[in-house]
């Protein structure tokens, strides 16, 4: 059911919201009724949050349950993978492709 209302979202031009729904596959709570789906980052959450009034509506007719809510995480972990400095950038390009300082030392590049 989750899958096909991304999939709704999606052909509908709601491209972001359906990526949203699809990074991770939320986790049913204890309670039964709570949904917790972890998002990326701060601004994913932001986005999702505001647009899942839609999405808990559809869950709730189609389930029979108007008790069910959804709640947002953002995973820290991801988000620090992402947070990458200059020089971190670059030691990473050069475990890639070595030749990249050769190429920094011969142009006189700055990091």
């Amino acid at each position: 059911m989750w899958n096909k209302f991304a999939q709704r979202l999606s052909d509908s031009g709601q491209k972001i919201m359906a990526t949203y729904m699809q990074i991770n596959d939320p986790v049913l709570a204890e309670d039964g009724v709570t949904l917790n789906l972890e998002l990326p980052n701060e601004g994913s959450k932001v986005d999702f949050d505001r647009s899942k009034n839609e999405l808990i509506g559809y869950l709730r007719g189609k389930l029979h349950n108007h008790d069910i809510v959804i709640e947002t995480h953002v995973n820290e972990e991801v988000s620090k993978k992402h947070a990458f400095t200059p020089q971190e950038k670059y030691e990473r390009l050069k475990a890639i492709n070595p030749t990249i300082e050769l190429l920094r030392k011969t142009f006189d590049l700055d990091i």
